[in-house]
């Protein structure tokens, strides 16, 4: 029998298929569904200041909070987005309060102002954990955007402050310009599973290079993938996306491709393969970096070729 458990963020958990920040958690029932359809643990929307200063919207999210962790088996994780140093403090507090295993601190800011250095950016991020880290107990975990001119410095960071992991990444808010109404309008892209590239480039890179949990996120839409974020150095592959799209129930699917891909390649446990070809491990650490994407270019360049020479064979040329 396969052995899926893994641990993430000291959680101890059946799979490490997690159903990320989205909608589905805003109706109870869908909360119960997740649970029933496999998933390990369950990743709540994200309350943002914005709209957690009406005291309503505050109230539904921390009752929901609890609602869930009473009926649920599986571990809750609360994700927050706030504004300003108060709001990170106030807000963990009373979800803290909840009794849910974990927070997930959504770090998203649009770096818009011309006159504010990415030094002090960062350095903002790194003060939110370490004020939230101060204030509550329960383990937390940085979500963050791939937008940082050095990825591994600022891991080491959000260790040092107090993070006990690190859900990479957020997908990027991109507006689109609706051509009739002459509006900008907020729009948004499920991933597809070419997305899976970026967070397993990173993953692949910390694995054995800090102490965090590393959690997967954008681009798993079958085991397939899983499989591969495990492969790098996952400890979790959350999921989004592909439950969106093809409905709850989709993670059973997930689930069993996992195991099916395990059991054809011999492993019998998700600890066997967990970071089997990270950076750390693999036989060409190049693939990470320039090196490999030099060669990447040259073999474009094939392509590019072939397909020439393809059209003037098609042609008579």
């Amino acid at each position: 029998m396969i052995d899926l458990s893994t641990t993430y963020l000291g959680l101890r958990l059946r799979t490490p298929l997690v159903p990320s920040a989205s909608p589905l958690t805003q109706e109870f029932a869908n909360i119960r569904r997740l649970e029933d359809a496999g998933a390990s643990a369950i990743v709540f929307h994200s309350v943002f200041e914005e709209t957690a200063q009406s005291r309503f919207a505050l109230d539904h999210y921390l009752d929901l909070l609890r609602r869930a962790k009473e009926s649920c088996s599986v571990p809750v994780i609360a994700s927050l987005g706030a504004t300003t140093l108060a709001g990170w403090t106030g807000y963990a507090r009373q979800i803290e309060q909840t009794g849910v295993d974990a927070l997930e601190l959504n770090l998203y800011q649009v770096p818009s102002p011309a006159d504010v250095p990415g030094v002090k950016l960062e350095d903002g991020y790194i003060e939110v954990v370490r004020t939230v880290r101060s204030a509550v107990r329960i383990p937390l975990a940085a979500k963050l955007t791939p937008f940082f001119t050095s990825m591994p410095n600022m891991a080491r960071r959000f260790e040092e402050a107090g993070a006990d992991g690190l859900v990479l990444f957020s997908r990027f808010y991109q507006p689109d310009v609706n051509l009739e109404t002459m509006k900008i309008e907020p729009v948004v892209l499920l991933s597809s599973a070419q997305d899976l590239r970026l967070p397993l480039t990173w993953i692949g890179i910390f694995f054995g290079r800090i102490k965090l949990s590393l959690a997967g996120t954008s681009g798993v839409h079958s085991g397939e993938d899983a499989a591969k974020l495990l492969l790098v150095g996952a400890d979790v592959t959350m999921v989004c996306s592909a439950l969106l799209r093809h409905g709850i129930g989709h993670l059973r699917v997930l689930e069993t491709g996992l195991s099916r891909w395990m059991e054809q390649h011999q492993f019998k446990s998700v600890a066997e393969i967990k970071g089997k070809l990270s950076q750390a491990h693999c036989l060409d650490p190049a693939a990470f970096e320039r090196a490999q994407y030099v060669n990447a270019v040259k073999g474009a360049e094939k392509v590019v070729l072939t397909g020439r020479e393809a059209w003037r064979l098609l042609s008579g040329e």
